[in-house]
């Protein structure tokens, strides 16, 4: 199969979404199928392997100029064409992601997009709420004019299903076992963190208002103005808009930055809880990469997040935005209880089933019957139309 692939963004390790389309790229390549990249966000240091990747005109998106807002120019048509893919995937529905589709449909090319975002949960938090419905209804036009609808979890199936989009599908996400793992706990590293005899408890992600990081500064001051202020030491891997604010509130934390390659799951392993109360998640990553390094999660009971947990039952849920439910939540998780070793093991035993080959396996056979069925469809309608117009 030849794939054409847009993303909104494909810098490596940039976030979970661009983590999981490099993994299904990979998994495109080695099973012996061609993908070219086509994203308006890239970066000069990524080595592609020689992977085509197609950078395309860009500007910051406004309130989050992390990202970019990429434009369809007559040079990517000019590129399509000249790939001439048997299947289009696009893992962003924006503007160029709606230039792909309608290129998809006008030529009538198998398109398939993936739900990595739930981008309208964001609005609320930036007071855009009037927004939400209009946002929702493209959406809906957007992906019921799709093939395949690839969603993470059925919690997210559910969601799309109640806007009436139709040909959804789970992709669930893997995790790299080899890169993930308590092994990598290092005595230096809690030893530089001023860690001690202290219960780590570690956030991973984005600094920014609709990861909920409100409700982990006031779990960390609850922590630091009761009993049990000897007791933790908060560590924060990540960056974002809100880190100052952060970090004035959180004086006694740890900011690691961000953290790509293996000092990331390093830092992961010298953890011991995971906190992370958003409830935007369309999946949650992070948090399949905190049970993979050992570390039980306390999660919210709104979005993709509490998926996880319920699947691994490697962790806790504690009610949406609820500082207290947060707060009670991780003193249940510190030392070495019982249920803490309970909830450890069953996180790490379901980690080790999520392999990205397996995972991604089944997402290429669905687009291999995808290809078959759209082939076989045009060649009923060729013969069709050859009987019309045979009149011998």
């Amino acid at each position: 199969m030849k794939i054409a692939l847009y993303a909104g963004t494909y810098v490596r390790d940039k976030d979970g979404a661009v983590k999981s389309i490099y993994q299904l790229v990979s998994s495109f390549r080695k099973n012996g199928h061609e993908v070219t990249v086509w994203s308006p966000d890239v970066s000069a240091r990524d080595n592609h392997n020689g992977l085509t990747v197609h950078s395309m005109p860009s500007v910051p998106i406004p309130l989050y100029p992390d990202y970019k807002l990429g434009f369809f120019a007559n040079e990517t048509l000019r590129q399509l064409n000249l790939f001439a893919p048997d299947i289009v995937h696009i893992s962003t529905p924006d503007i160029i992601g709606r230039e792909f589709l309608l290129y998809a449909r006008e030529k009538s090319i198998p398109v398939a997009s993936a739900f990595h975002t739930d981008f309208p949960s964001y609005l609320v938090y930036y007071h855009l709420s009037f927004a939400v419905k209009p946002a929702w209804k493209y959406l809906t036009w957007f992906y019921n004019n799709c093939n395949l609808v690839l969603v993470p979890n059925e919690s997210v199936r559910l969601k799309l299903a109640s806007y009436n989009i139709q040909n959804i599908e789970i992709w669930s996400r893997g995790i790299d076992k080899e890169l993930f793992d308590p092994s990598r706990r290092s005595e230096q590293i809690r030893s530089a963190w001023n860690v001690g005899n202290r219960s780590v408890v570690v956030y991973a992600g984005r600094f920014v208002r609709y990861k909920d990081i409100e409700v982990v500064m006031r779990v960390y001051e609850r922590f630091m103005q009761g009993p049990y202020a000897d007791k933790v030491r908060f560590v924060m891997i990540g960056s974002g808009p809100e880190e100052e604010k952060m970090k004035r509130r959180m004086p006694e934390a740890v900011f690691t930055g961000y953290l790509t390659g293996v000092e990331l799951p390093v830092a992961y392993a010298c953890g011991d809880i995971f906190l992370f109360p958003s409830t935007t998640e369309a999946f949650c990553n992070v948090a399949l990469e905190a049970l993979a390094s050992g570390l039980p999660a306390v999660v919210s009971d709104a979005g993709g997040c509490r998926d996880l947990i319920n699947r691994s039952a490697g962790g806790l849920v504690a009610s949406e935005g609820n500082v207290c439910d947060f707060y009670e939540k991780c003193l249940e998780l510190l030392g070495d209880s019982m249920l803490y070793k309970e909830l450890k093991a069953r996180g790490l035993v379901f980690a080790e089933a999520q392999s990205w080959n397996t995972v991604n396996g089944a997402v290429i056979d669905r687009y291999q019957r995808m290809l078959n069925q759209s082939q076989s469809s045009v060649g009923v309608r060729g013969g069709l139309a050859v009987s019309v117009h045979n009149t011998d």
